[in-house]
């Protein structure tokens, strides 16, 4: 099982009743129990907890995969704390990116565009397709997960191209969206799973709740080969005399 740090921003719970009413206890406190659910060792974070967002070295030095929410208050992200989890990321640690954290100071670096979007506010249906079902991450899934009500988003999304595509959402009022995005990024893998808006219950779906565990499970970093890098002695035996070499 992975060490998961669940981080969230923490503000709209404490600061807007609507959204208090579905989330008394935080988005992250959400989250978090459903990847305990799964049997995973899991601890959460949150924007106010000091300087570091509750984001220390020795916290990301204990997380496998760190899962991100955030909305109101991006900028408010220290650029310290971005280039410690940015580093993490690099040597191998998962990033799952939730919903409107597509606009954090992390994901943007990470993914190099302005990931902007097309949003809308309507409590309509979404239907997320399952367009890569021998995925990991749609394990369990059918064909579709049904959502009463969500936020749109919509196309064009300013993001690469995905590694791979797990999920392709339709919405009521028409837009389609790539709501399942696979990433690597060094040695680290992201993935940013599209629902999530604060007002709906969307955290409490069993089907969402299986594609964070799944997600969790494919981000985690394996026990694969670690990379050198720089110079390199042979590893057959050849002349190594060169004096053209200007390094």
């Amino acid at each position: 099982m992975a060490r998961v740090t669940v981080w969230n921003e923490y503000r709209h719970e404490r600061e807007n009743d609507a959204v208090a009413e579905v989330y008394p206890d935080g988005i992250h406190a959400v989250v978090a129990d459903a990847l305990r659910e799964a049997g995973h060792e899991v601890r959460t974070a949150t924007l106010d907890e000091g300087p570091d967002h509750g984001l220390t070295e020795a916290v990301l030095d204990d997380t496998d995969v760190l899962t991100w929410w955030g909305h109101a208050a991006h900028d408010e992200v220290r650029e310290e704390v971005v280039d410690r989890v940015h580093e993490r990321v690099l040597d191998g640690m998962g990033l799952l990116v939730l919903h409107s954290a597509h606009y954090s100071k992390i994901f943007k670096r990470l993914m190099g565009t302005s990931c902007s979007l097309k949003w809308r506010e309507a409590a309509e249906t979404e239907r997320l397709w399952a367009v890569e079902p021998g995925h990991p991450i749609a394990d369990g899934i059918g064909e579709y997960i049904e959502l009463d009500e969500t936020e749109m988003y919509g196309e064009r999304f300013d993001v690469p191209a995905p590694d791979a595509l797990v999920f392709n959402s339709w919405f009521a009022g028409g837009e389609v969206f790539r709501s399942g995005c696979c990433y690597r990024r060094g040695n680290g893998r992201v993935f940013y799973f599209r629902p999530g808006h604060e007002t709906y219950p969307i955290y409490y779906d069993d089907d969402v709740r299986r594609v964070l565990r799944n997600a969790v499970e494919w981000a985690a970093p394996g026990d694969g080969p670690t990379p050198d890098f720089g110079n390199a002695d042979p590893i057959e035996e050849i002349d190594t005399d060169d004096d053209r070499t200007v390094h």
